[in-house]
């Protein structure tokens, strides 16, 4: 009891306060969204101002590895891990999602608090050299025009939850599932109280 109670106090938060689009978040897909490829999908999101947002999804491995990406490079042979679909707009375009307290140089933004995107090549390809195992690497991204995220959380699409860069870099394996049941019973915690 104690333990499910530790888990409600430092969960709870983080979901209460998640409605707010005028910060970063991060998507649940609700199990009811069944689309190929939004559902069952964890996006990592930011506003960009005027209602309009960008995001990131991080649990859609490719079949493509990243080594097969910097094969010419002498550290291609430690990339095992796979590009990610990012998201369906600029599917051809190659980022870097990496999790550090300070922006990494080049033509990078800061999605979460201490999670960055890097866009150019220069910088992509050091941080394949030497940060790889802080970084997931995406093809594409998502994007919303002013309204729209809003209007698919209104409409039951999505669980929102506080910006965590810690969570949305960990382990995609049974992430999904993971946070559906968190994010449920939270729901159920919100409802049942007085």
């Amino acid at each position: 009891m104690r333990t499910f109670l530790l888990v409600l106090m430092l969960v709870v938060p983080a979901l209460s306060r998640a409605a707010d689009l005028s910060e970063p978040v991060i998507l649940v897909a609700k199990p009811e969204l069944r689309d190929s490829v939004y559902g069952a999908s964890i996006l990592v999101v930011r506003p960009l101002g005027g209602d309009t947002h960008v995001g990131f999804i991080v649990n859609r491995p490719t079949p493509v590895r990243l080594g097969e990406l910097f094969a010419g490079n002498d550290h291609s042979k430690k990339l095992v891990d796979p590009v990610y679909s990012g998201g369906p707009l600029a599917a051809e375009a190659l980022f870097a999602l990496v999790q550090r307290a300070d922006a990494p140089g080049g033509k990078s933004v800061q999605i979460l608090p201490g999670l960055f995107a890097v866009i150019d090549e220069e910088t992509l390809d050091r941080i394949a050299e030497t940060e790889f195992d802080r970084a997931r690497f995406v093809a594409g991204l998502v994007a919303w025009r002013p309204g729209e995220l809003e209007s698919e959380i209104e409409q039951g699409a999505w669980y929102v939850l506080e910006a965590d860069a810690a969570l949305a870099m960990r382990n995609p394996q049974g992430l999904w599932e993971d946070l559906v049941t968190r994010s449920r019973l939270m729901q159920s915690v919100r409802w049942d109280r007085p």
